[in-house]
């Protein structure tokens, strides 16, 4: 399994063909309490680079991005009950969505763990 990560916070770890896709510990730390979850429709197509899914927090409101493009085969449907999950574990049980990944090698212009940890560094 690899996890890759983007510019927006996202990340996606991929085992075969199927990417799962939420926001990096960075991410849920910058947005606080997180309040609201909308999940993408399973079956729905994503291209690269377009809005997934919204969240909500006590601060501010922010999108999620498809790492990658591919079609929407599983949400995370416990995170609109509970969207604290997020918070609690980010990379974990709060991720946001399964997607079945159309091109594999768009995966190769997103960074690696070491890459974005020396991002984040950058940031703060």
């Amino acid at each position: 399994m690899t996890t890759k990560y983007t510019s927006e916070h996202e990340w996606i770890s991929v085992e075969g063909d199927v990417g799962t896709v939420g926001v990096t510990d960075f991410a849920q730390h910058q947005l606080g309490d997180i309040v609201f979850v909308e999940l993408p429709e399973a079956g729905k197509p994503l291209n690269k680079g377009e809005q997934a899914a919204v969240i909500e927090s006590v601060k501010a409101a922010s999108e999620v991005y498809a790492p990658v493009g591919g079609e929407v085969i599983e949400v995370n449907q416990p995170l609109e009950d509970e969207p604290g999950k997020v918070n609690d574990d980010a990379i974990g049980e709060g991720w946001f969505f399964k997607l079945k990944i159309a091109d594999a090698q768009e995966l190769d212009g997103l960074m690696d763990d070491g890459a974005y940890k020396d991002y984040v560094k950058g940031l703060e």
